[in-house]
């Protein structure tokens, strides 16, 4: 069942001009209070009189909080509301780090870092708004943007906490999330209207159950394998419990009317490439991320390093978190003149020769910054695409699920490549004045499994169907008529007879031979007399 509802639209011209910064700010702050956290992490057992195994939690507990929420809450944000749903999530963001930044405990820590976690669902709901709001040649440069903030929120984020850490203090990071929560609470139902369309019903709580302790269980498995060991009792337990409970997962999801993830859906061949590439280019990012940072910090006497501060190393970052705000719109332009499918084989080629020239360009500190900055371009660019092909290939009442699914798994492909990076530099060391050192060879193998990474997502992306490019739908008398690349009519929303067209067109049924023609009219309830 489908309901269409009127809420208070914003003025013409007030979404665009506010709502995408505001957005844009959401997705921003998700990725810094992830990111801002790692420089952290090796200071934490002295700050915090805890084990290092356990100070490991402090990013482990948010990425599983991430990974369980966001599929839930935007399924919550399709049936009853994206406005509503995000402010529950900024909500939980804010009490979450007030909490870590408070002290009280190592339990009251993982409490808050948990309740962060919860923020990860802003980015794909908030695409979902864009969909709804900002007119079509305006979309994708929208979309593009809010998509971005995953890739340069993280380059941003280690410098900030840097900063903040030699300046204020390692609460100020926590305290500057909980404020930063507290403006986008007051400022968010000013530039966002009651979402028009939802798609009310039972929620899948079987799925979703399922769901959450298969993604909590291969995360535990990827995060912990190295401290546990990769063939202890705990890593495969943990291993097969994500295994099993999947095999369980699908044909559940398979056989209910109304599930927390529409696998048909997600099995149309732009969704299910878009998303593997999504698994691709999230563990090409923090590959590149991590073992530049390492690099930077390491002491001269290896032979590569640089033996540079936390504040330093992360301030040698910015470059990499300003070229992808820079070439986020390019990225969209390109989508509008080229497909999509083009932007994202252009940024994953992008990030291959960044990777490749890491292997060679390493005596100068501007070498290193410069392939790292590259590497952030081409993340840029296909984090940008990504939405785009999603959008274009599943129903409007379904955008916040979709987006979330392809949200979650870049959050396990930036989790497999940091687990990978950590394996990677300890497996391969130098011994000097008695402490062992990650050498350059592990370097250079953290770059060629890098290189292969982001070029089996080029090669991915070429399967994509071809999209045709965004262009402004024909002008009728009488009405505005743009098209969106997804092919929705955009126009005034009083003309009633197009957004019911709209909303039943997007109202798909599906039995076991897949997706299937519309419901009719008057299946779809409440359309007709709510508009």
């Amino acid at each position: 069942m489908l309901r269409s509802t009127q809420g208070t639209a914003s003025k013409p011209g007030t979404a665009s001009k506010l709502l995408v910064p505001a957005l844009c700010l959401c997705g921003t702050t998700v990725t810094l209070q992830q990111a801002t956290v790692v420089p952290l992490l090796p200071d934490m057992p002295r700050l915090l009189g805890i084990s290092v195994e356990d100070a490991s939690w402090i990013l482990t507990s948010t990425l599983l909080a991430s990974a369980v929420a966001t599929p839930v809450l935007s399924r919550l944000a399709d049936m009853f509301g994206k406005r509503r749903i995000m402010l529950v999530c900024l909500v939980m963001m804010s009490i979450g780090s007030a909490l870590a930044a408070l002290d009280l405990s190592f339990a009251a820590m993982i409490a808050g870092r948990s309740l962060q976690g919860f923020a990860a669902a802003l980015v794909p709901v908030g695409i979902s708004v864009l969909r709804e709001e900002i007119p079509g040649t305006k979309l994708a440069p929208a979309v593009a943007m809010i998509s971005a903030t995953l890739g340069f929120g993280s380059a941003l984020g280690l410098p900030l906490a840097g900063v903040l850490y030699e300046l204020l203090g390692w609460q100020s990071i926590f305290w500057s999330a909980a404020a930063a929560g507290i403006v986008l609470i007051a400022v968010l139902p000013l530039v966002m209207s009651k979402s028009r369309i939802r798609t009310p019903g039972r929620f899948d709580y079987g799925g979703a159950i399922l769901l959450s302790v298969a993604l909590t269980a291969a995360l535990l498995a990827l995060t912990k394998g190295g401290t546990w060991g990769w063939t202890s009792a705990p890593t495969l337990m943990t291993a097969a419990t994500a295994v099993i409970t999947l095999a369980l997962w699908f044909p559940l999801e398979l056989k209910i009317s109304q599930p927390i993830l529409d696998l048909r859906t997600s099995a149309r061949k732009p969704v299910l490439i878009t998303n593997l590439v999504a698994v691709l280019v999230g563990y090409s990012m923090y590959s590149n991320l991590l073992s530049t940072i390492q690099q930077l910090q390491m002491p001269y006497a290896t032979g590569y390093g640089f033996g540079l501060s936390v504040m330093a190393a992360g301030l040698c970052m910015v470059p990499t978190g300003l070229a992808m705000v820079i070439f986020t719109p390019i990225s969209a332009l390109s989508s509008r003149r080229w497909g999509a499918k083009t932007a994202l084989i252009i940024g994953s080629l992008v990030s291959t020769a960044g990777f490749i020239s890491r292997l060679f360009l390493t005596e100068e500190l501007w070498m290193v910054m410069l392939g790292a900055a590259v590497i952030g371009i081409g993340n840029a660019i296909a984090y940008a695409a990504m939405p785009t092909l999603i959008m274009g290939s599943v129903p409007v009442t379904v955008t916040a699920a979709a987006n979330g699914l392809n949200t979650v798994l870049r959050v396990i492909g930036t989790t497999v490549g940091s687990a990978a990076v950590a394996v990677l530099l300890a497996s391969t060391t130098l011994t000097l004045d008695g402490t062992k050192y990650p050498s350059f060879q592990a370097l250079e193998h953290i770059f060629w499994i890098a290189v292969s990474a982001a070029l089996t997502a080029a090669v991915l992306a070429s399967f994509l169907p071809v999209s045709r490019p965004e262009r402004r739908g024909r002008r009728r008398a009488g009405g505005h008529d743009e098209r969106r690349e997804d092919g929705t009519e955009v126009g005034g929303h009083k003309d009633v007879s197009r957004i019911r067209t709209r909303i039943v067109a997007d109202h798909v049924r599906h039995d076991d031979a897949g997706w299937d023609a519309p419901e009719p009219e008057d299946r779809v309830r409440g359309v007709p007399h709510q508009l």
